[in-house]
């Protein structure tokens, strides 16, 4: 059994646990607070992350985490060795703050600049994807899980999955662009999942994100046999303390 498929099915459980501990607070009128950027953030984003927390530093004691609050609250650190978890406990806070089921907790293990496990749930309905042996897998309440996989490109029903704030005219340039036909807005990590699954094509992303937001989601699409790439066609690097761990533009795609 190799590493990775250890670590992305505890990655799995650990993400169960805190959909588990968030799930209730959904739809439940919460208070939300703003954090310096001005972003939400509620109490479901400070409870996950520190369940995650706690799980994390004793399953993997060694591994060094930086978590989407505790950066907000604190900053990010001035460097990072080789090795590190990447963890956003609510990830699509806006979509869970206005009752949108697409909201998902995500771990990401980085090893020398790219992800090599992780794993992303979404509370609303209890799906979980997740590396394993070198494969992404999903699993459903009640089912077993199975090994998922991107899909071909589809002729003239390409889709893609885009932001919610995604103005008009932008979606229409990238369509031109990258060469899909429909679209669909979508909030938080669930759309590498969407890819990986084969239910959707391509998620251009020109705007800002951090390492946190996409590290899970991009190691389940290339187990799924995708790739996220910059514009250039460069692969996503992770790790970029002197970047506060800010990404640039990239394209994900089956």
């Amino acid at each position: 059994m190799s590493r990775e498929r250890d670590v992305g099915e505890v990655l799995a459980d650990i993400c169960e646990e805190a959909a588990a501990l968030i799930l209730p607070l959904w739809k439940s009128g919460l208070t939300v607070f703003s954090k310096a950027d001005e972003s939400p953030v509620t109490e479901a984003d400070r409870r996950g992350e520190a369940l995650i927390l706690q799980r994390l530093s004793a399953a993997f004691p060694d591994v060094p985490v930086i978590s989407e609050e505790d950066a907000s609250e604190f900053g990010t650190p001035d460097a990072i060795g080789p090795r590190f978890f990447l963890v956003d406990p609510v990830d699509g806070t806006k979509a869970f703050v206005r009752g949108d089921p697409n909201f998902t907790v995500n771990i990401g293990l980085i090893e020398d600049g790219r992800p090599v496990a992780g794993a992303i749930n979404a509370p609303a309905t209890g799906e979980t994807w997740f590396t394993s042996g070198g494969a992404a897998m999903k699993r459903s309440p009640g089912g077993a899980a199975r090994v998922v996989r991107t899909r071909p490109w589809p002729q003239g029903a390409a889709v893609a999955l885009v932001s919610h704030t995604m103005k008009d005219e932008t979606a229409q340039k990238l369509a031109e662009q990258y060469g899909f036909d429909l679209r669909e807005p979508m909030d938080s990590s669930i759309k590498f999942c969407r890819i990986a699954e084969g239910s959707a094509d391509i998620y251009p992303r020109h705007g800002p994100t951090m390492e946190w937001d996409i590290a899970a989601g991009h190691a389940v699409l290339a187990a799924a046999g995708g790739q996220v790439k910059t514009p250039e066609g460069q692969d996503v690097a992770y790790g970029k303390a002197d970047a506060g761990f800010r990404n640039g533009w990239f394209i994900a795609k089956g």
